[in-house]
């Protein structure tokens, strides 16, 4: 019998999950200049339409459905979703629409693509990236969706990797790709020597915030119903991304000599990043370890770019990519029987470095593949398709070159090529600037 409180509760939280999407186009919007705006941010939006029909049309059945090829993939039994609106899933007694569960898990799905749109931001063709989206979450995120989140999933049933909310289906998959896809699409045009300026700083702030708040329905929500483990998880939640502030704010505190709003933003991002994969498995005094460790090491994370050459526009890689790898190595340190009976118990709390090694083989997986296919995915669609924009339209603004728009009336008037009439010219300079 369906659970009406857990119902409207996961309802709920897939509406907050939603919320995340235009507030990752507000988060993304700011940290570019004036002249790339729109593009980023519909590049953002529009895995709303294209991930959502993928969804319904056979994503879910594919994540979700009976196994296939042992751990692999789900069938194409539940394609199109007909005739199953009056079944349910979830614990007895806390039994929900099967329909809730596929609006709620369809917003993960359209999450995790669009944090990809941060990487390559400033230089993509929109049209490729839109079908980019529905393959790339075909062919990526919807296997290893199953190998993780579903029961009969190789990385849920047989290494037993505990991932409660996604920082590997999520985080470190959409990391991985990140890194492949900045790599295919190779540098903007005078980066690294170029700085680039966050053209809105409000906007981060409040793309920011709207982020947090959708993170509470991402996490809590998980557990399907308003009982202790969703308690949990929203605790952890809140009191990581706090953690995570202040470390990032005291990393640039020391390395630059000034916390930055920039830093903040990003510091609460990757504080909720690490605590994703073990908000409900780990304590609150661990949560707060956790992202305090993810936000020191994803500050320092995001000078990697200018080492080793690769241009990821938005810093994809380093607070998404290896904060959730940090969170998700860290359940082994971490994790206790005390919060969830289900779970295990860490290193920390005399479990062995078992688990340890199971978060890493799973993460390392979940990494490789997702690393190898967005590349072939992105060089492929390059080669036929014409994934960059040219140098002319990137350095007159790829709003104008693709959608014949600009954010702001004063920079259409003023011409294309002297962008960014609003830059914070006050303001510290940007991430780039600040190495």
């Amino acid at each position: 019998m369906v659970d009406t409180g857990s119902t409207a509760w996961l309802l709920g939280s897939a509406a907050l999950v939603m919320l995340m999407t235009p507030g990752l186009a507000l988060f993304y919007g700011g940290m570019v200049r004036a002249r790339s705006v729109l593009n980023v941010m519909a590049m953002t939006f529009v895995c709303l339409a294209t991930v959502g029909l993928v969804w319904v049309a056979y994503g879910y059945s594919l994540a979700f459905g009976s196994d296939w090829f042992g751990g692999l993939l789900g069938t194409l039994r539940l394609a199109g979703l007909r005739g199953v609106a009056e079944q349910a899933v979830g614990p007895a007694g806390n039994q929900v629409p099967l329909f809730a569960f596929v609006a709620f898990q369809m917003m993960f799905a359209i999450i995790t693509v669009a944090l990809l749109a941060g990487a390559i931001a400033e230089r993509a063709r929109f049209w490729t990236w839109t079908v980019f989206s529905v393959v790339w979450v075909t062919v990526v995120y919807l296997p290893v969706a199953h190998w993780v989140f579903a029961p009969d999933g190789w990385i849920a049933a047989r290494l037993h990797v505990l991932d409660f909310a996604g920082g590997t289906v999520v985080e470190v998959n959409s990391g991985a790709a990140a890194l492949a896809l900045a790599i295919v699409l190779g540098r903007r045009h005078g980066w690294p020597k170029q700085a680039v300026r966050p053209h809105n700083l409000p906007f981060v702030m409040f793309g920011a915030g709207l982020l947090w708040f959708g993170w509470f329905g991402f996490n809590a929500g998980s557990a399907l119903a308003a009982k202790n483990l969703a308690a949990t998880s929203f605790l952890n939640t809140a009191v990581a991304g706090a953690a995570a502030v202040l470390g990032w704010l005291l990393v640039e505190q020391v390395r630059d000599g000034k916390p930055t709003t920039l830093g903040a933003a990003s510091g609460a991002v990757a504080g909720l990043v690490g605590i994703t994969p073990g908000c409900a498995y780990v304590e609150p005094i661990g949560a707060i370890a956790i992202g305090a460790v993810a936000g020191v090491v994803c500050s320092f994370a995001v000078g990697l770019k200018y080492r080793f050459g690769f241009d990821d526009s938005l810093d994809v890689v380093a607070v998404h990519g290896l904060g959730g790898f940090v969170g998700t190595l860290l359940i082994g340190l971490f994790a206790t029987v005390s919060v969830d009976p289900q779970g295990v118990n860490g290193l920390f709390y005399g479990g062995g470095f078992g688990q340890l090694w199971r978060q890493s083989a799973g993460t390392l997986a979940v990494l490789g593949y997702s690393l190898a296919m967005t590349f072939l995915i992105g060089w492929v669609m390059h080669k036929f398709m014409g994934f960059r924009i040219d140098r002319e339209a990137e350095i007159d603004g790829v709003d104008e070159a693709e959608h014949a728009e600009g954010a702001y009336e004063l920079a259409v008037q003023s011409g294309r090529r002297g962008s960014a009439p609003f830059a914070p010219g006050s303001h510290r300079p940007a991430r780039e600037e600040n190495r």
